[in-house]
């Protein structure tokens, strides 16, 4: 351990952090399947509505990937940014 620098640690731990922060992307990803699934299935029971079930699925969705991309810039912020290793000195 006496070989790894403080800048080491630091960007091994941003990689890791930037891994977890990915992760975010898998709730999106099954809520928006989810989501289009139950919408076909009212398009399919109420054929007459397919305009506001749309709308409101695509709506929904649209917030629910706000999620994911802010798991995307926290883990490019730690990637390319990475504010911590101005912290060192």
């Amino acid at each position: 351990m006496s070989n790894i620098t403080n800048e080491g640690l630091i960007l091994a731990c941003s990689a890791i952090g930037a891994g977890l922060a990915m992760i975010a992307g898998v709730g999106p990803g099954i809520g928006e399947g989810f989501a289009a699934g139950k919408a076909c299935e009212g398009v399919g029971r109420q054929p007459e509505a397919q305009g506001d079930i749309t709308r409101t699925m695509l709506i929904g969705c649209a917030v629910a990937e706000t999620t994911g991309i802010y798991g995307l810039i926290v883990a490019l912020i730690l990637l390319f940014a990475n504010p911590l290793l101005g912290k060192l000195k």
